[in-house]
Protein backbone atom coordinates (compact mmCIF):
# COMPACT_ATOMS: atom_id res chain seq x y z
CA UNK A 1 0.00 0.00 0.00
CA UNK A 2 1.26 3.48 -0.90
CA UNK A 3 0.08 5.24 2.24
CA UNK A 4 0.91 8.71 0.92
CA UNK A 5 -1.50 8.17 -1.98
CA UNK A 6 -4.08 6.93 0.52
CA UNK A 7 -3.85 10.23 2.39
CA UNK A 8 -4.66 12.15 -0.78
CA UNK A 9 -7.55 9.79 -1.58
CA UNK A 10 -8.97 10.38 1.91
CA UNK A 11 -8.82 14.13 1.30
CA UNK A 12 -10.83 13.75 -1.91
CA UNK A 13 -13.39 11.34 -0.44
CA UNK A 14 -13.81 13.08 2.89
CA UNK A 15 -13.67 11.64 6.38
CA UNK A 16 -16.93 9.80 6.83
CA UNK A 17 -17.06 6.95 9.31
CA UNK A 18 -16.54 3.63 7.56
CA UNK A 19 -17.64 0.12 8.38
CA UNK A 20 -15.34 -2.82 9.02
CA UNK A 21 -16.53 -6.40 8.78
CA UNK A 22 -16.10 -7.45 12.39
CA UNK A 23 -15.13 -11.08 12.83
CA UNK A 24 -17.89 -13.11 14.45
CA UNK A 25 -15.46 -14.57 16.98
CA UNK A 26 -13.67 -11.31 17.85
CA UNK A 27 -15.12 -11.41 21.37
CA UNK A 28 -13.55 -14.85 21.87
CA UNK A 29 -10.06 -13.39 21.48
CA UNK A 30 -7.86 -14.77 24.24
CA UNK A 31 -7.28 -11.34 25.80
CA UNK A 32 -10.86 -10.00 25.46
CA UNK A 33 -11.89 -10.66 29.06
CA UNK A 34 -8.69 -9.12 30.41
CA UNK A 35 -9.20 -6.04 28.24
CA UNK A 36 -12.77 -5.57 29.42
CA UNK A 37 -11.95 -6.05 33.11
CA UNK A 38 -9.06 -3.60 32.90
CA UNK A 39 -11.06 -0.93 31.07
CA UNK A 40 -14.02 -1.06 33.46
CA UNK A 41 -11.67 -0.79 36.42
CA UNK A 42 -9.68 2.09 34.98
CA UNK A 43 -12.69 4.26 34.10
CA UNK A 44 -13.90 3.98 37.70
CA UNK A 45 -10.65 5.55 38.88
CA UNK A 46 -11.07 9.31 39.08
CA UNK A 47 -8.20 11.10 37.33
CA UNK A 48 -9.65 14.39 36.09
CA UNK A 49 -7.13 17.18 35.36
CA UNK A 50 -7.39 20.95 35.94
CA UNK A 51 -6.34 23.30 33.14
CA UNK A 52 -6.06 26.42 35.30
CA UNK A 53 -3.60 24.72 37.65
CA UNK A 54 -1.72 23.21 34.72
CA UNK A 55 -1.41 26.67 33.17
CA UNK A 56 0.24 27.77 36.41
CA UNK A 57 2.89 25.07 35.94
CA UNK A 58 1.49 22.66 38.52
CA UNK A 59 2.26 19.14 37.31
CA UNK A 60 0.29 16.99 37.82
CA UNK A 61 -2.51 19.51 38.04
CA UNK A 62 -4.61 17.29 40.35
CA UNK A 63 -3.72 14.76 43.05
CA UNK A 64 -6.14 12.14 41.73
CA UNK A 65 -3.92 11.59 38.69
CA UNK A 66 -1.34 10.16 41.09
CA UNK A 67 -3.86 7.48 42.07
CA UNK A 68 -4.17 6.33 38.46
CA UNK A 69 -0.40 6.44 38.03
CA UNK A 70 0.08 4.31 41.13
CA UNK A 71 -2.27 1.63 39.78
CA UNK A 72 -0.36 1.41 36.50
CA UNK A 73 3.01 1.48 38.23
CA UNK A 74 2.10 -1.53 40.37
CA UNK A 75 0.55 -3.45 37.48
CA UNK A 76 3.63 -3.01 35.31
CA UNK A 77 5.85 -4.18 38.16
CA UNK A 78 3.60 -7.21 38.64
CA UNK A 79 3.91 -7.99 34.94
CA UNK A 80 7.69 -7.96 35.20
CA UNK A 81 8.50 -4.81 33.24
CA UNK A 82 11.88 -3.27 33.96
CA UNK A 83 12.81 0.17 35.33
CA UNK A 84 9.20 0.90 36.29
CA UNK A 85 8.91 4.32 37.89
CA UNK A 86 6.59 7.28 38.34
CA UNK A 87 8.36 10.62 38.17
CA UNK A 88 7.68 13.55 40.48
CA UNK A 89 5.52 15.02 37.71
CA UNK A 90 3.41 11.84 37.45
CA UNK A 91 4.78 10.24 34.27
CA UNK A 92 4.72 6.48 34.67
CA UNK A 93 7.44 4.69 32.70
CA UNK A 94 8.20 1.02 32.14
CA UNK A 95 10.20 -1.10 29.72
CA UNK A 96 9.45 -4.56 28.35
CA UNK A 97 12.75 -6.16 27.45
CA UNK A 98 13.27 -7.60 23.99
CA UNK A 99 12.67 -11.24 23.19
CA UNK A 100 15.88 -13.34 23.18
CA UNK A 101 17.69 -12.71 19.92
CA UNK A 102 15.81 -9.47 19.25
CA UNK A 103 17.88 -7.19 21.45
CA UNK A 104 19.21 -5.29 18.43
CA UNK A 105 15.74 -4.65 16.96
CA UNK A 106 14.61 -0.99 17.09
CA UNK A 107 12.95 0.03 20.34
CA UNK A 108 9.50 1.62 20.14
CA UNK A 109 7.51 3.56 22.73
CA UNK A 110 3.74 3.39 23.35
CA UNK A 111 1.95 6.30 25.02
CA UNK A 112 -1.48 7.07 26.45
CA UNK A 113 -2.68 9.69 28.91
CA UNK A 114 -4.21 9.02 32.31
CA UNK A 115 -6.25 12.21 32.80
CA UNK A 116 -9.80 12.91 31.74
CA UNK A 117 -11.20 16.25 30.66
CA UNK A 118 -12.61 18.67 33.27
CA UNK A 119 -15.55 20.03 31.23
CA UNK A 120 -17.63 16.96 32.10
CA UNK A 121 -16.97 15.24 35.39
CA UNK A 122 -15.15 11.92 35.43
CA UNK A 123 -15.81 11.28 39.11
CA UNK A 124 -17.88 8.25 40.19
CA UNK A 125 -18.09 6.80 36.68
CA UNK A 126 -20.54 3.89 36.56
CA UNK A 127 -19.92 2.06 33.27
CA UNK A 128 -22.69 0.07 31.62
CA UNK A 129 -21.94 -2.79 29.20
CA UNK A 130 -24.52 -3.25 26.43
CA UNK A 131 -23.87 -6.68 24.88
CA UNK A 132 -25.23 -7.62 21.45
CA UNK A 133 -26.28 -4.03 20.75
CA UNK A 134 -29.35 -4.13 18.53
CA UNK A 135 -29.06 -0.71 16.90
CA UNK A 136 -31.90 0.93 18.83
CA UNK A 137 -31.59 4.22 20.69
CA UNK A 138 -29.89 3.75 24.04
CA UNK A 139 -31.58 5.61 26.90
CA UNK A 140 -29.20 5.90 29.83
CA UNK A 141 -30.56 5.78 33.41
CA UNK A 142 -30.40 9.55 33.85
CA UNK A 143 -32.07 10.54 30.61
CA UNK A 144 -29.27 10.90 28.08
CA UNK A 145 -30.11 9.23 24.77
CA UNK A 146 -27.57 7.82 22.34
CA UNK A 147 -29.37 7.93 19.00
CA UNK A 148 -27.94 5.84 16.13
CA UNK A 149 -29.85 8.01 13.65
CA UNK A 150 -27.60 10.90 14.69
CA UNK A 151 -24.43 8.87 15.23
CA UNK A 152 -23.23 6.91 12.20
CA UNK A 153 -20.60 4.96 14.14
CA UNK A 154 -23.24 3.87 16.64
CA UNK A 155 -25.55 2.88 13.79
CA UNK A 156 -22.82 0.68 12.32
CA UNK A 157 -22.15 -0.86 15.72
CA UNK A 158 -25.81 -1.84 15.87
CA UNK A 159 -25.60 -3.46 12.44
CA UNK A 160 -22.77 -5.64 13.73
CA UNK A 161 -24.22 -6.61 17.10
CA UNK A 162 -21.25 -5.01 18.82
CA UNK A 163 -20.75 -4.67 22.56
CA UNK A 164 -21.13 -1.02 23.59
CA UNK A 165 -19.86 0.52 26.82
CA UNK A 166 -21.33 3.78 28.16
CA UNK A 167 -21.52 5.66 31.46
CA UNK A 168 -24.83 6.00 33.29
CA UNK A 169 -25.20 9.50 31.80
CA UNK A 170 -24.17 11.51 34.86
CA UNK A 171 -20.49 11.52 33.86
CA UNK A 172 -18.33 10.98 30.84
CA UNK A 173 -17.09 7.43 30.30
CA UNK A 174 -13.36 8.07 30.21
CA UNK A 175 -12.48 6.09 27.10
CA UNK A 176 -10.40 9.15 26.29
CA UNK A 177 -7.89 7.83 27.04
CA UNK A 178 -8.42 4.90 29.35
CA UNK A 179 -9.30 2.81 26.33
CA UNK A 180 -5.78 3.50 25.06
CA UNK A 181 -4.26 2.75 28.47
CA UNK A 182 -6.20 -0.52 28.64
CA UNK A 183 -5.15 -1.56 25.16
CA UNK A 184 -1.47 -0.92 25.81
CA UNK A 185 -1.52 -2.81 29.12
CA UNK A 186 -3.43 -5.72 27.60
CA UNK A 187 -1.04 -5.95 24.63
CA UNK A 188 1.96 -5.97 27.00
CA UNK A 189 0.39 -8.71 29.11
CA UNK A 190 -0.33 -10.79 26.01
CA UNK A 191 3.23 -10.46 24.69
CA UNK A 192 4.63 -11.52 28.06
CA UNK A 193 2.37 -14.59 28.17
CA UNK A 194 3.12 -15.50 24.54
CA UNK A 195 6.91 -15.48 24.10
CA UNK A 196 6.52 -17.14 20.71
CA UNK A 197 5.59 -13.66 19.41
CA UNK A 198 9.00 -12.09 19.33
CA UNK A 199 9.46 -8.37 19.77
CA UNK A 200 12.12 -5.76 20.40
CA UNK A 201 12.29 -3.49 23.44
CA UNK A 202 9.00 -1.74 24.13
CA UNK A 203 8.95 1.39 26.26
CA UNK A 204 5.74 2.71 27.79
CA UNK A 205 4.83 6.15 29.10
CA UNK A 206 1.52 7.02 30.69
CA UNK A 207 1.32 10.81 30.90
CA UNK A 208 -0.71 13.26 33.00
CA UNK A 209 -2.45 16.46 31.89
CA UNK A 210 -2.82 15.76 28.19
CA UNK A 211 -6.30 17.25 28.30
CA UNK A 212 -4.91 20.53 29.65
CA UNK A 213 -2.44 20.83 26.76
CA UNK A 214 0.54 20.24 29.07
CA UNK A 215 0.96 16.49 28.65
CA UNK A 216 4.55 16.64 27.41
CA UNK A 217 5.76 19.61 29.47
CA UNK A 218 7.79 17.46 31.86
CA UNK A 219 8.13 14.23 29.87
CA UNK A 220 11.26 12.33 30.99
CA UNK A 221 13.05 12.29 27.65
CA UNK A 222 16.22 11.14 29.38
CA UNK A 223 14.57 7.74 29.97
CA UNK A 224 13.56 7.20 26.35
CA UNK A 225 15.78 5.19 24.03
CA UNK A 226 13.17 4.76 21.28
CA UNK A 227 13.45 6.65 18.01
CA UNK A 228 9.79 6.01 17.14
CA UNK A 229 6.67 6.23 19.28
CA UNK A 230 2.91 5.79 18.98
CA UNK A 231 0.11 7.41 20.94
CA UNK A 232 -3.00 5.28 21.42
CA UNK A 233 -5.49 8.11 21.70
CA UNK A 234 -7.65 8.08 18.57
CA UNK A 235 -11.28 7.32 17.88
CA UNK A 236 -13.06 5.15 15.31
CA UNK A 237 -11.53 1.93 14.06
CA UNK A 238 -9.07 2.35 11.21
CA UNK A 239 -8.19 5.96 11.90
CA UNK A 240 -4.46 6.49 11.55
CA UNK A 241 -3.40 10.04 12.30
CA UNK A 242 -0.14 11.62 11.28
CA UNK A 243 -1.45 15.16 10.92
CA UNK A 244 -2.83 17.59 13.48
CA UNK A 245 -3.61 21.26 13.92
CA UNK A 246 -1.08 23.99 14.45
CA UNK A 247 -2.27 25.31 17.80
CA UNK A 248 -1.97 28.55 19.74
CA UNK A 249 -3.60 29.86 22.92
CA UNK A 250 -4.31 33.57 22.73
CA UNK A 251 -5.00 35.74 25.78
CA UNK A 252 -6.46 39.18 25.10
CA UNK A 253 -6.47 41.61 28.04
CA UNK A 254 -8.57 44.77 27.69
CA UNK A 255 -7.77 47.74 29.93
CA UNK A 256 -10.55 50.19 30.75
CA UNK A 257 -11.12 53.12 33.07
CA UNK A 258 -13.50 52.91 36.03
CA UNK A 259 -15.47 55.79 37.49
CA UNK A 260 -18.92 55.95 39.06
CA UNK A 261 -21.43 54.68 36.52
CA UNK A 262 -23.72 57.63 37.24
CA UNK A 263 -21.04 59.93 35.88
CA UNK A 264 -19.91 57.61 33.15
CA UNK A 265 -19.77 59.87 30.13
CA UNK A 266 -17.22 60.72 28.81
CA UNK A 267 -14.54 59.06 30.98
CA UNK A 268 -15.86 55.55 31.69
CA UNK A 269 -14.21 52.86 29.55
CA UNK A 270 -15.71 49.44 30.23
CA UNK A 271 -13.27 46.57 29.65
CA UNK A 272 -16.14 44.07 29.91
CA UNK A 273 -17.87 45.75 26.97
CA UNK A 274 -14.64 45.62 25.00
CA UNK A 275 -14.23 41.91 25.70
CA UNK A 276 -17.81 41.22 24.63
CA UNK A 277 -17.38 43.26 21.43
CA UNK A 278 -14.18 41.37 20.65
CA UNK A 279 -15.90 37.99 20.89
CA UNK A 280 -18.81 39.24 18.73
CA UNK A 281 -16.32 40.40 16.09
CA UNK A 282 -14.76 36.96 15.56
CA UNK A 283 -15.88 35.53 12.19
CA UNK A 284 -18.93 33.37 12.88
CA UNK A 285 -18.17 30.99 10.01
CA UNK A 286 -14.79 30.20 11.56
CA UNK A 287 -15.85 28.96 14.99
CA UNK A 288 -15.68 25.29 16.09
CA UNK A 289 -19.45 24.95 15.78
CA UNK A 290 -19.40 26.07 12.13
CA UNK A 291 -16.32 24.22 10.84
CA UNK A 292 -15.19 20.65 10.19
CA UNK A 293 -12.79 18.61 8.03
CA UNK A 294 -9.69 20.62 7.25
CA UNK A 295 -11.15 23.99 8.27
CA UNK A 296 -9.43 25.88 11.06
CA UNK A 297 -11.15 28.01 13.68
CA UNK A 298 -11.13 30.60 16.46
CA UNK A 299 -12.59 29.27 19.72
CA UNK A 300 -13.34 31.57 22.68
CA UNK A 301 -12.77 29.45 25.79
CA UNK A 302 -13.28 31.88 28.67
CA UNK A 303 -14.17 35.49 29.35
CA UNK A 304 -14.19 37.45 32.58
CA UNK A 305 -13.04 40.49 34.50
CA UNK A 306 -14.20 43.91 35.63
CA UNK A 307 -14.64 47.40 34.23
CA UNK A 308 -10.93 48.11 34.59
CA UNK A 309 -9.60 44.84 33.20
CA UNK A 310 -11.20 41.96 31.30
CA UNK A 311 -9.65 38.95 29.63
CA UNK A 312 -10.71 36.76 26.75
CA UNK A 313 -8.86 33.46 26.31
CA UNK A 314 -9.25 31.68 23.00
CA UNK A 315 -7.55 28.95 21.04
CA UNK A 316 -6.54 29.20 17.39
CA UNK A 317 -6.35 26.13 15.17
CA UNK A 318 -5.30 25.55 11.56
CA UNK A 319 -3.58 22.78 9.62
CA UNK A 320 -1.62 25.25 7.49
CA UNK A 321 1.26 27.14 9.13
CA UNK A 322 0.71 30.28 7.02
CA UNK A 323 -2.99 30.33 7.89
CA UNK A 324 -2.34 30.06 11.62
CA UNK A 325 -0.16 33.17 11.35
CA UNK A 326 -3.04 34.96 9.61
CA UNK A 327 -5.33 33.96 12.47
CA UNK A 328 -2.93 35.42 15.01
CA UNK A 329 -2.81 38.61 12.95
CA UNK A 330 -6.60 38.86 12.81
CA UNK A 331 -6.85 38.50 16.60
CA UNK A 332 -4.38 41.36 16.97
CA UNK A 333 -6.32 43.49 14.47
CA UNK A 334 -9.73 42.90 16.07
CA UNK A 335 -8.36 43.58 19.56
CA UNK A 336 -6.74 46.84 18.46
CA UNK A 337 -9.86 47.97 16.61
CA UNK A 338 -12.12 47.26 19.58
CA UNK A 339 -9.77 49.00 22.02
CA UNK A 340 -9.55 52.04 19.75
CA UNK A 341 -13.33 52.20 19.32
CA UNK A 342 -13.95 52.17 23.07
CA UNK A 343 -10.99 54.37 24.00
CA UNK A 344 -9.22 51.64 25.94
CA UNK A 345 -6.16 49.46 25.47
CA UNK A 346 -5.58 45.84 24.46
CA UNK A 347 -2.70 43.48 25.11
CA UNK A 348 -2.46 40.21 23.15
CA UNK A 349 -0.27 37.24 24.07
CA UNK A 350 -0.01 34.24 21.74
CA UNK A 351 1.36 31.02 23.25
CA UNK A 352 2.35 28.08 21.05
CA UNK A 353 0.72 24.82 22.14
CA UNK A 354 1.77 22.38 19.40
CA UNK A 355 2.58 22.20 15.69
CA UNK A 356 1.36 20.02 12.84
CA UNK A 357 3.42 16.83 13.03
CA UNK A 358 2.91 15.62 9.46
CA UNK A 359 6.15 16.70 7.78
CA UNK A 360 8.32 15.25 10.54
CA UNK A 361 6.49 11.93 10.55
CA UNK A 362 6.47 11.57 6.77
CA UNK A 363 10.24 11.95 6.64
CA UNK A 364 10.82 9.25 9.28
CA UNK A 365 11.61 5.87 7.75
CA UNK A 366 9.47 2.95 8.79
CA UNK A 367 7.34 4.73 11.38
CA UNK A 368 4.18 4.89 9.26
CA UNK A 369 4.98 1.95 6.99
CA UNK A 370 5.21 -0.44 9.93
CA UNK A 371 2.01 0.89 11.44
CA UNK A 372 0.14 0.43 8.15
CA UNK A 373 1.41 -3.16 8.05
CA UNK A 374 0.22 -3.70 11.63
CA UNK A 375 -3.27 -2.46 10.74
CA UNK A 376 -3.35 -4.79 7.75
CA UNK A 377 -2.15 -7.79 9.77
CA UNK A 378 -4.83 -7.06 12.37
CA UNK A 379 -7.52 -7.02 9.67
CA UNK A 380 -8.05 -3.26 9.76
CA UNK A 381 -8.07 -0.94 6.76
CA UNK A 382 -6.12 2.22 7.67
CA UNK A 383 -7.86 5.51 6.99
CA UNK A 384 -5.73 8.63 7.20
CA UNK A 385 -7.62 11.47 8.83
CA UNK A 386 -6.34 14.74 10.28
CA UNK A 387 -6.70 15.22 14.03
CA UNK A 388 -8.94 18.19 14.73
CA UNK A 389 -6.91 18.76 17.85
CA UNK A 390 -3.60 17.40 19.06
CA UNK A 391 -2.09 14.60 21.10
CA UNK A 392 0.94 14.13 23.26
CA UNK A 393 2.43 12.77 20.05
CA UNK A 394 2.21 16.19 18.45
CA UNK A 395 4.57 17.58 21.08
CA UNK A 396 6.79 14.50 21.16
CA UNK A 397 7.23 14.74 17.39
CA UNK A 398 8.44 18.32 17.84
CA UNK A 399 10.97 16.97 20.33
CA UNK A 400 12.43 14.66 17.70
CA UNK A 401 10.54 11.39 18.18
CA UNK A 402 7.98 10.88 15.38
CA UNK A 403 4.70 9.78 16.96
CA UNK A 404 1.61 8.85 14.91
CA UNK A 405 -1.73 8.25 16.62
CA UNK A 406 -3.67 4.96 16.70
CA UNK A 407 -7.45 4.52 17.09
CA UNK A 408 -8.89 3.26 20.41
CA UNK A 409 -12.57 2.59 19.62
CA UNK A 410 -13.84 5.50 21.70
CA UNK A 411 -16.56 7.88 20.48
CA UNK A 412 -18.29 11.13 21.51
CA UNK A 413 -15.37 12.16 23.68
CA UNK A 414 -15.73 14.88 26.34
CA UNK A 415 -19.45 14.30 26.78
CA UNK A 416 -21.97 12.38 28.85
CA UNK A 417 -22.86 10.55 25.64
CA UNK A 418 -19.37 9.08 25.30
CA UNK A 419 -19.25 5.40 24.36
CA UNK A 420 -16.72 2.77 23.39
CA UNK A 421 -16.94 -0.10 20.93
CA UNK A 422 -15.50 -3.22 22.53
CA UNK A 423 -14.81 -4.90 19.19
CA UNK A 424 -12.81 -1.85 18.10
CA UNK A 425 -10.87 -1.93 21.37
CA UNK A 426 -9.94 -5.54 20.65
CA UNK A 427 -8.78 -4.63 17.15
CA UNK A 428 -6.69 -1.76 18.55
CA UNK A 429 -5.00 -4.17 20.96
CA UNK A 430 -4.26 -6.52 18.08
CA UNK A 431 -2.70 -3.65 16.12
CA UNK A 432 -0.30 -3.05 19.02
CA UNK A 433 0.64 -6.71 19.18
CA UNK A 434 1.30 -6.85 15.43
CA UNK A 435 3.22 -3.57 15.57
CA UNK A 436 5.62 -4.99 18.15
CA UNK A 437 6.14 -8.09 16.03
CA UNK A 438 6.71 -6.15 12.81
CA UNK A 439 9.29 -3.78 14.34
CA UNK A 440 11.17 -6.84 15.63
CA UNK A 441 11.60 -8.00 12.05
CA UNK A 442 13.47 -4.83 11.03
Amino acid sequence: MNWKNTIEENRVLGYSVFMINVSENVFDTVYADSLMERFLRYVKTWSESDSSRADEGIMPSTPQQKDMAAILNQEMKNMGLEDVQTTEHCYTYGRLKASPGKESAPSICLLAHIDTVEEVTGRNVKPIVHKNYDGKAITLPYGNVLDPEKDKALFLAGQQGDTIITSDGTTLLGADDKAGVSEIMTALEFLIKHPEIRHGTIEVIFSPDEETGHGMDKVPLELLKSKAAYTVDGGHIGELEIECFNAYKSDVVFKGNSIHTGNGRPDLVNAISMAAAFVRSLPYTQLPETTDGRQGFFAPMSIGGSIESATVSLILRDFDSAEIEKRKGLVNQIADTVASTFGGKAEVTHTLQYLNMRSSIESSKGVVENLVSAYTEAGVQPTFVPIRGGTDGSRLTEMGIPTPNIFTGGHNYHSRSEWASFSQMIYATEVLIQLARIWAEQ
